[in-house]
């Protein structure tokens, strides 16, 4: 990637200059990534994905972030596929609706391990590509984020509205620009019914 001027200027809590990113896929995250790098901040990108259904699709979405990182010169963190274990925090919310408390467990359980990731490796900074999300509830994020982070004495949350300052169309021009897989379903198998009923 050329060097180049920020179009955005970021604000990172502290003035940190790393900062963990936990990673959705890289349709969501090329832009996030490519604002922090020319602003200066170097982010780790956190790939907890265990939501992510079926096995294939989480393998997609992982290479196609991996692929990204490796054009940008940066280190991609895999925390592994646990589906199950997901399911088992999700039961009960099976038949919530998108945006529902199935979201926000869901995004407790990643940026959790997030904070975790972050406080063994001396990150001080979280954020989360999720923000980025036209289809999230961005409060739900911010609650999840901010749960999270309280964990840690040593960890912040940011807060960040990534679909402001020109991200969002930025986002379209990158997928475009790498031929990024963009998926069309959040990711579990309950998002993908409602996908599948409205097609």
């Amino acid at each position: 990637m050329t060097e180049r001027k920020a179009r955005v200027v970021l604000e990172v809590p502290g003035g940190e200059r790393k900062v963990l990113l936990h990673t959705c896929c890289a349709p969501c995250s090329s832009a996030i990534i490519e604002c922090m790098l020319d602003n200066g901040i170097t982010p780790l990108i956190y790939y907890c994905n265990p939501n992510i259904y079926p096995e294939e699709e989480y393998l997609k979405r992982k290479d196609e972030c991996s692929r990204f990182a490796r054009m940008s010169g940066l280190e991609i963190v895999d925390a592994d596929y646990s589906h199950g274990e997901w399911l088992g925090r999700m039961k009960g919310l099976e038949n919530e609706p998108e945006r529902g408390a199935r979201c926000l467990e869901c995004f407790r359980m990643r940026l959790v391990s997030a904070a975790g990731y972050a406080h063994k490796h001396g990150y001080r900074v979280i954020t989360t590509t999720l923000a980025s999300s036209r289809w999230k509830d961005i409060r739900q994020i911010n609650e999840a984020g901010a749960f999270a982070a309280s964990l840690f004495d040593d960890v912040v949350w940011w807060d960040r509205n990534w679909r402001k300052d020109g991200l969002q169309e930025r986002r379209g021009e990158l997928i475009r620009e790498y031929g990024f897989y963009n998926q069309q379903y959040c990711g579990c198998e309950f998002s993908m019914a409602r996908l599948e009923n409205f097609s």
